[in-house]
This record gives C-alpha cells, structure tokens and sequence, in this order.
C-alpha cells in the first residue's frame, strides 16, 4: 500500500499543493469544457485570490522544483511530476467530498470547504480505507471524476460534455457535473433538482444574454446564463 513517504505530495507544502491542483484544474477545464494548454499568470492569481506578483514568484519557484514549465509571456503547464502532485490533492479532496455527502449527509453546498482543508491533511492509509468504504468511488457527488489509486485520469471524455447554455430547445440532455466552487450556486441548483445524472430538456433562450428555460421532471426552471454555463451536460437526443 502507497504511504505518505512515497506518495506523490511527501515533503510539499501546502501552498505548493493548492498551486499545482488549480493549475490542473484550470488546464483541464475552460468555461467551454475544451482543456487549454497553458494556464496565465492572471489566471493563477484569480483562482487563487492573490496578486499577480505572488503567483509570478511561486511558479518561478514551481518551475525550479521541476513542477511547472513556466516562462516569461508563455504561461504555465504542468510537468509529468506536478501533474502527479495535483491529481493525488484532487484524489483526496474528491474522496473526502464524497464521504461527507454518503457517509455523513453532509450537504452537497458544505463539503467542498471541508475537503480544501482535509485534503492536505489525510494519510495514504485512511484515503484508501475511505475508497474501500464508499466501494471505490468514480464520481464526487458534484459529478467530477475522482482519479484512481494509480492517478491517472483520462480526460477525453470532456469534449463529449457541453454547457447547459449550449443545449439547443427541443434537447435533452443529461447533467454530468456542476461547479462547486459557490455554495450559493450549489444550494439554489440543488434547490431545483439540478443534480449529476438528472436529466434536462432545454425549452428556450431568451435573447441578448437573457435566461433560459429547461424542463425537469415536468417542472420548468428559468435559470440565469452564468449559473447555466457553470453545468456541464453530455447530449442525449433531439
């Protein structure tokens, strides 16, 4: 069995930990759900709530550890290492998310705050007695995958994904994940039924920006544009 002496984040600090997990989850996912290539400074500093000088100096520290490639007006990419790093963090934090949610009905809205803190924190022997218990878990309960054991994650299968926004009238389609990183959000969404696995039928769009209408179980829902861009849905029929 993996120990914290050999897994991926032995002898990372946390700051190190947080930089790499959203420099992958920002790589990995645009608005769109097309993965990007290269993550900006701005970008960085944005997700992380601190100023661009800030990020500057800890992905030059990154790229000196062999974490990050990162150059001057050329972005910043994961190397092989940090991109190992960032999945066993994301293993944890997905892990824990779905344990609070099965194992202690901890709402869908609170357990991403708690697992930012115990994702840092947890041994390589309770992560895996909290796999085993919950059967090996694929999905958080906001529909992400969790990575394997092995921390690999095949992302593929992310092209097949569209945004709620994108589902034209007449669509069904059904919801594979929902953003977690706005309580709010989360607790209006769930509110409504617009959870992983539900599926939609997209009635309308207002024009200029306005909101648009889909169907759930029979009920229909007006929802805003930038709550509907932040759900992810694979297509079903027409």
């Amino acid at each position: 069995m993996m120990t914290r002496k050999d897994s991926a984040v032995a002898g990372t600090s946390r700051a190190v930990q947080d930089y790499l997990k959203n420099l992958f989850l920002i790589q990995g996912e645009s608005e769109a759900g097309e993965p990007v290539p290269t993550v900006t400074t701005t970008q960085v500093a944005e997700r992380l709530g601190v100023s661009a000088a800030s990020a500057t100096n800890m992905l030059k520290k990154l790229d000196g550890m062999g974490l990050v490639s990162h150059g001057p007006y050329k972005g910043a990419r994961l190397t092989e290492p940090g991109r190992k790093i960032a999945l066993e963090v994301i293993r944890h934090h997905r892990l824990i998310e779905t344990y609070l949610a099965e194992a202690l009905g901890v709402p869908w809205d609170e357990v991403h705050a708690e697992a930012e803190v115990l994702e840092h924190v947890i041994s390589e022997a309770l992560e895996e007695r909290i796999a085993a218990r919950l059967g090996h878990p694929t999905e958080d309960p906001h529909g992400h995958p969790i990575p394997p054991r092995d921390l690999g994650l095949d992302t593929s299968g992310s092209g097949s994904m569209l945004p709620l926004t994108e589902l034209e009238p007449g669509c069904r389609g059904t919801i594979a994940e929902v953003s977690d990183r706005d309580p709010e959000l989360l607790r209006y969404l769930g509110g409504r039924g617009f959870f992983p696995g539900t599926i939609v039928t997209a009635v309308s769009s207002e024009p200029f920006g306005g909101s648009i209408t889909v169907e759930i179980a029979g009920a229909q829902h007006a929802i805003g544009r930038d709550a509907a861009r932040r759900i992810l849905v694979t297509e079903v029929s027409p």
